[in-house]
């Protein structure tokens, strides 16, 4: 009687679905062309609308040429407003005339969406086409490129009453007025007999033009045959806009090698009407939608020629295909009511029948398991004696050996997590920074036993000791409940967090204490290794003609390598490219927890990682005592807790940087022992954080005192930076602190090799990291001490030779540059092509003094030595020092020296 019901139902539903097709909702839309499709780039802009309006059966497209006429052009409008349209595109033919049917249109509320051409109104709903602006930069580019930025250029411009015309032109210009070797020049073509006309009298005139750059690729072929008839059309180069795929169309020409190079400006005719589809729906679309262009030469126009004849090809394919579609619904139309009729009899009858011999064998096959299982456990009953006993002890002292060593470990943590729970209340108004010390201890409690759980499922796995307990369970809602717990460390860290099913009602056999450790795993492994801004997806899949359901756990992190994706599974293995700390038991738990259920687990790696559960529907799969069918029995035991990380830091406050302190780098990945070491210290530095990211970028940009790096990290590890710092002459000076969990002799030699200045192991204490960073930056304090004491030299001992001779350089461009006065920081820096910035703080590291000071105690150093050993006046040496007056030059010295430069040369 059921299985009747639900054929019923299935009819109904093909009623229902066809009815729904039958009164869809008509979109009507009209577009008005501004020119005929005599012009190829517009016929082509008609073509692309209709192909992409034939892929949506419920769009009626209108199309009306106005063969340039605007007075054609405002009547047409007018038409299609009084037609009730749900969206007018429009390719205006002038920028004012147009203007006031436009507003019409928007007045009575139909979305007016504008293209290629620009209006003087902004009563328009959207705006769709290309930059034209860009498209003359493009030009522009190519020639400056091309020529080494020398030549002549001819610029042969449109009527300037259209905008693409001044937008082009505009764009170019800004480009070639950039370099003052090329001569441009500029005639108007508004049609093209008076390109022969105009174009011969600048040929005649002027014997040597490099370039032509004209408004379209019409207008650039015809300036080619112009100058063919001259004989010149060798020793130009043409450029053209449009880039049509057709034989008299731009690309031919580049192939032919008439022109140079063309400029594809894309009608938009697809993407209008994507557009209107949108807007006829009440979607929210962009005011301006910009279309990419691109230049097209001989370098790549054989192959964008063959992109647009497989798209011409697949255009027609749809045509057909539409056709052939169009014949089948006629067909189906006629033969719906009559299959749906056969249908109905035929499932009910066969319904009957396979339920009939469905009861009759599902009768026999019982009684024969019960037949066999009766001999079975006769036969297996004095077995089980004799073994009995034995597996009693051997179970029992295994039993005892792990529950001992669970309680070993899980009594102390215990007491330690109620402890700093009990302080962090303590402490919870009184101080922050140590309520934030109590996070750390109390999270990282947590994270040991958890593991220590995870030891105990693995060790109870290797036993099977695992007692299957599965229940019929709503899979949408108990993976949902999974899901968003993690769906907090998805917002902070900025991670696409996606879940989905094909349907939410599936209802499936599963042991939900387990099921939920492999979800755990494999969604802790995603957020581990994605990095932020990252995706990750969750997807169940039916699959009910195979009987299954698939889950997918996708991600855009690191992925395992191709031959490292065999052994993901084996107990305590760890990727290559792994640079995370882990047991490496958490998949062998996962594989051995799907074997449970009769399931699978598998994995691929393509640009991230890519896990796929399988279940079975139904439980026929599973033992009778393996199902419990009431599932207020199952013991649920959340040994996560499902916090992610338990519990997520506060976003540390970036502190106020003070000029007076000295700064840090620290770079660490590991987001705990990052804020750990930042707070400790930003009370005596001013501190820069890094995730290992972008780490040599951040060195550069900030120029710390000292940096402190981790050996791990994601992109380059601590050996490849400390190199890198010490490489580079900006930063060589610069102490370098290597932290690592590693301890081994090849380690330690490893980070000497590299020039780093200290090696600390990990765990470490604090008090050796402040002293160690004491340490070295006082003897860095001492070097500048004696530098910026002694007589200006560059063989300072103390200095690395990457330094002495960037000192040298210094004085170098300096010393050449001695009796100019207006030589400054700014050209110091151009001199030695670093940033004014790069070098006021490279210089302020090394000597302690700005480079500005620096300059002004080199001239008078070497003010000094003139008036001892020459016999120039005081006036003399001060403009021959580079300073702009006497007076400024006394006065300056005399600060300095405390004594005036006569005096000084008396003595």
């Amino acid at each position: 009687m059921s299985k009747n019901i639900y054929i019923l139902f299935v009819l109904i539903l093909l009623f229902s679905c066809n009815s729904k097709e039958d009164n869809q909702k008509r979109i009507i839309i009209g577009f008005s062309q501004s020119i005929s499709e005599a012009d190829s780039w517009r016929k082509s802009m008609d073509n692309t609308m209709m192909v992409e309006a034939s892929l949506h059966p419920e769009i009626d497209l209108t199309i009306c040429n106005a063969d340039g006429s605007t007075k054609k052009q405002i009547a047409d409008i007018e038409k299609m407003i009084e037609n009730h349209l749900d969206v007018l595109i429009v390719a205006p033919y002038g920028s004012d005339s147009i203007v006031p049917v436009i507003e019409k249109a928007n007045a009575k509320g139909i979305p007016v969406i504008i293209v290629d051409r620009k209006v003087n109104t902004e009563n328009y709903t959207s705006y769709l086409g290309a930059d034209n602006v860009e498209v003359g930069h493009i030009a522009g580019k190519y020639i400056v490129s091309k020529s080494n930025a020398h030549g002549t250029i001819l610029e042969i411009k449109a009527t300037t009453a259209i905008s693409p015309s001044v937008e082009r032109s505009l764009g170019f210009k800004q480009i070639i007025d950039q370099y003052p070797n090329i001569k441009k020049i500029s005639i108007t073509a508004p049609d093209l007999a008076s390109i022969n006309k105009n174009l011969s009298k600048v040929l005649d005139s002027m014997p040597k033009i490099d370039y032509v750059f004209a408004f379209n690729d019409i207008i650039a072929l015809q300036a080619w045959e112009v100058a063919k008839q001259k004989g010149r059309e060798k020793n130009i180069k043409f450029i053209g806009i449009d880039g049509l795929n057709d034989p008299n169309g731009g690309i031919q020409a580049v192939k032919d090698g008439k022109l140079s190079a063309t400029i594809l400006y894309p009608t938009g005719g697809s993407e209008a009407i994507k557009l209107a589809i949108k807007l006829a729906n009440k979607e929210m679309v962009s005011k301006n939608n910009t279309l990419n262009t691109i230049l097209i030469d001989s370098l790549n126009a054989d192959i964008m020629s063959n992109q647009f004849d497989r798209i011409n090809l697949q255009q027609s394919d749809i045509k057909l295909q539409q056709n052939k579609i169009k014949e089948q619904e006629e067909k189906y139309s006629t033969q719906r009511n009559l299959l749906i009729v056969i249908i109905f009899f035929s499932l009910l009858i066969l319904g009957l029948a396979v339920f009939s011999v469905y009861s009759v064998i599902k009768l026999r096959s019982k009684k024969k398991e019960l037949e066999k299982t009766n001999i079975q456990i006769v036969n297996q009953k004095d077995e089980i004696e004799l073994y009995a006993d034995k597996l009693k002890i051997s179970n029992e002292a295994k039993i005892n050996f792990f529950t001992g060593l669970s309680h070993e470990f899980k009594t102390p943590l215990t007491l330690i997590l109620s402890s700093i729970e009990s302080l962090h209340d303590e402490f919870k108004n009184k101080n922050s920074g140590v309520k934030k010390d109590l996070d750390l201890m109390y999270n990282n409690s947590k994270r040991l036993l958890r593991l220590i759980n995870q030891l105990l499922d693995f060790r109870k796995g290797e036993n099977q000791n695992f007692d299957l307990k599965a229940t019929k369970t709503n899979l949408w809602s108990f993976s949902k409940k999974i899901v968003k717990e993690f769906e907090r460390e998805a917002l902070r860290r900025n991670i696409k967090f996606d879940f989905s099913t094909n349907n939410k009602g599936l209802e499936v056999y599963i042991d939900q204490n387990l099921i939920d450790k492999v979800y755990y795993n494999l969604l802790s492994n995603s957020f581990k290794f994605t990095p932020d801004n990252g995706k990750i997806d969750v997807s169940i899949i039916e699959e009910k003609e195979n009987g299954i359901v698939k889950i997918h756990f996708k991600d855009s992190g690191i992925g395992i390598p191709e031959k490292d994706l065999a052994n993901v599974f084996i107990p305590f293995f760890k990727g290559s490219n792994n640079y995370k700390n882990g047991s490496g038991i958490g998949l062998n738990l996962s594989k051995s927890f799907m074997d449970l259920h009769h399931g699978s687990i598998e994995a691929k790696s393509n640009k991230g990682m890519h896990f796929t559960l399988t279940l079975k529907l139904g439980s026929d799969h599973f033992n009778t005592e393996e199902i419990i069918e009431n599932s207020n029995d199952q013991n649920f035991e959340n040994d996560y807790e499902y916090n992610y990380l338990d519990k997520t830091l506060n976003e540390p406050s970036s502190p106020l940087f003070d000029e007076n302190k000295q700064s840090i780098l620290i770079i660490e990945d590991n987001v705990e022992v990052l804020d750990f070491i930042s707070s400790k210290l930003s009370e005596s530095y001013n501190v820069f954080e890094c995730n290992g990211i972008d780490s040599v970028e951040l060195v550069l940009a900030t120029i710390p005192d000292v940096v402190i790096c981790d050996l791990n990290l994601p992109e380059k590890n601590g050996f490849e930076i400390c190199e890198i710092i010490k490489s580079n002459f900006l930063t060589s000076h610069i102490p370098t602190i290597i932290l690592t969990a590693s301890d081994d002799y090849e380690t330690n030699i490893k980070a000497l090799e590299a020039g780093a200045d200290l090696f600390l192991t990990k765990p470490f204490n604090l008090q050796v990291l402040r002293q160690a960073i004491k340490g070295l930056l006082f003897n860095r304090e001492k070097l500048r001490y004696f530098y910026t004491n002694a007589k200006v030299e560059t063989e300072v001992k103390g200095f690395d030779l990457i330094e002495k001779k960037f000192i040298a350089k210094i004085n170098q461009f300096i010393d050449e540059n001695i009796d100019d006065s207006s030589f400054s920081v700014e050209d110091l820096a151009a001199l030695l092509n670093i940033s004014r910035v790069q070098l006021y703080r490279k210089v302020k590291a090394v000597l302690g003094i700005g480079i500005g000071d620096y300059i002004n105690n080199y001239r008078l150093e070497k003010a000094k030595v003139m008036l001892k050993t020459t016999s120039l006046n005081i006036s003399e040496i001060a403009y021959s020092c580079g300073f702009a007056s006497p007076n400024y030059f006394s006065t300056s010295f005399k600060s300095k020296y405390s004594i005036s430069p006569k005096d000084y040369r008396n003595i």
